[in-house]
């Protein structure tokens, strides 16, 4: 019998969530800074803290998809058929290829934190 994590759709989106929120906490939180001050380092710590805490989740939501995918078990990457597994496996697959592209997004959102100069 599957779990109720391995059952629901939720947990496949939840490292795009945690993505689209690093987005808007840094862009937020440089604004807000920028508003305030032009304190480039003060907007830095802020992007780098928001971002490994965003990477850090996104690494624990891939690992548990990672998981469910269950790839190593059989080397298994189609899941066409009308299964349990194969709807469980699916599942895993499609979070843990969205947890990726979720934490290379995160990446490129921080990355102009490297390259401030001015708030201007």
């Amino acid at each position: 019998m599957l779990g109720r994590r391995e059952e629901s759709l939720w947990h496949m989106i939840a490292a795009p969530t945690v993505w689209a929120l690093h987005f808007c906490l840094c862009y937020g939180w440089t604004a807000s800074v920028c508003a305030r001050t032009d304190d480039v380092t003060a907007a830095r710590v802020g992007i780098a803290l928001v971002s490994a805490a965003a990477l850090v989740a996104i690494a624990v939501i891939g690992w548990r998809a990672w998981r469910q995918w269950d790839y190593l078990d059989d080397f298994d990457y189609e899941h066409d058929r009308p299964t349990v597994e194969d709807r469980r496996e699916f599942l895993g697959h499609a979070g843990w290829l969205l947890a990726l592209v979720s934490g290379i997004g995160t990446l490129f959102v921080a990355s102009p934190a490297l390259f401030i100069e001015s708030c201007l």
